[in-house]
């Protein structure tokens, strides 16, 4: 599980930790990855931009510095990271992670909770996007989980992907009738609606551009351009309650809206970083909603090979997706 790559303080796990050792030297059963890439998690980049008023540089020296100062990329407003992709460079003799020298992965687990050094100073990333292109290496734990990288995917496709491959597993174990997604037009969102196909999906996205571009993909029943913070405008713009509501918002302050248009006995899964889960807790009781609310753990079993396989067989998702990454690039 890493502790002894714990630093400060002493006795937790490594997500809990301020600061890890990163030091190259693998144990028995840690694997080395040269890192090629980082995903920043969309709430943690929204922070740091907003923090830094859009500022290229700023952005890029507030990550590289807290990277330096933790031994991993454990944003400490937000509490979140993302994940990376990369190439083996060792693996320790006891690793249960079944990866060589040489695979190209990536890692399936949070770069909270990553040990990580960068030697570049990120010096190749200007700052104004979620992907991060950089030289450093990453360690894996024996209970880490990685994916080796689809040969037939660009890697940054398939990064952008497989940082939000849990949303839709999630989604899938507890399909129903009536799926509203809250930030649909996004990455996680975009999955989540792909796993409901079939059943009456809502999108709400947040302006007519938004609206434009999913409801040409088809994969939403129902387009609604909608503030996911207004606890009464949302569940009035939306109409019927929904059987299960998925999160994908990474802005604050959803946690009401979602419940509100929730209808009686249904799911909330708030899978996204930027939840305030006493919010959720307490605004739930505070309305007398009976709802089961989940918090989105990135890990389900396959979900990694589920998300990938339905971003072969949707070339509306693959178009999505592939015009997110042209928008940040720009």
């Amino acid at each position: 599980m890493g502790l002894h790559r714990v630093l400060a303080p002493a006795g937790v796990l490594p997500q809990a930790a301020e600061r890890l050792d990163a030091s190259p030297a693998v144990g028995a059963d840690e694997v080395r990855v040269r890192v090629e890439r980082l995903n920043l998690d969309a709430a943690s980049y929204r922070q740091l931009a907003g923090a830094h008023g859009g500022d290229g540089p700023a952005i890029r020296a507030a990550v590289a510095g807290i990277i330096a100062a933790r031994g991993k990329m454990h944003n400490p407003v937000t509490g979140s990271g993302g994940m990376l992709i990369g190439v083996v460079e060792e693996a320790g003799p006891d690793s249960p992670l079944g990866l060589r020298p040489g695979d190209r992965v990536a890692t399936l687990v949070s770069l909270t909770l990553t040990p990580l050094q960068v030697y570049d100073g990120l010096a190749r990333w200007d700052g104004l996007g979620e992907q991060v292109p950089c030289d450093g290496h990453a360690i894996l734990f024996a209970r880490s989980v990685a994916a080796v990288l689809p040969a037939d995917l660009e890697p940054e496709l398939a990064l952008a992907v497989l940082d939000v491959c849990g949303a839709p597993a999630l989604v899938r174990r507890h399909l129903a009738d009536r799926v509203l997604v809250l930030g649909a037009a996004g990455k996680s969102g975009s999955l989540a609606l792909a796993a409901a196909r079939g059943r009456h999906t809502v999108g709400v996205v947040r302006d007519e551009r938004e609206r434009a571009a999913l409801e040409e993909s088809g994969l939403a029943g129902e387009v609604v351009v909608a503030d996911a913070r207004d606890a009464v405008g949302l569940p009035a713009a939306v109409g019927a309650p929904a059987d299960l509501t998925v999160v994908c918002v990474d802005v604050p302050g959803c946690e009401h809206a979602a419940i509100l248009a929730t209808r009686p006995g249904g799911t909330v899964i708030f899978f996204s970083m930027a939840t305030s889960f006493p919010a959720a807790a307490l605004g739930a009781e505070g309305l007398a909603a009976d709802v089961t609310m989940l918090i989105g753990n990135g890990y389900v079993p396959g979900h990694a090979d589920y998300a990938i396989g339905l971003l072969r067989s949707e070339p509306t998702l693959r178009r999505l997706f592939r015009a997110r990454l042209a928008d940040l690039a720009v």
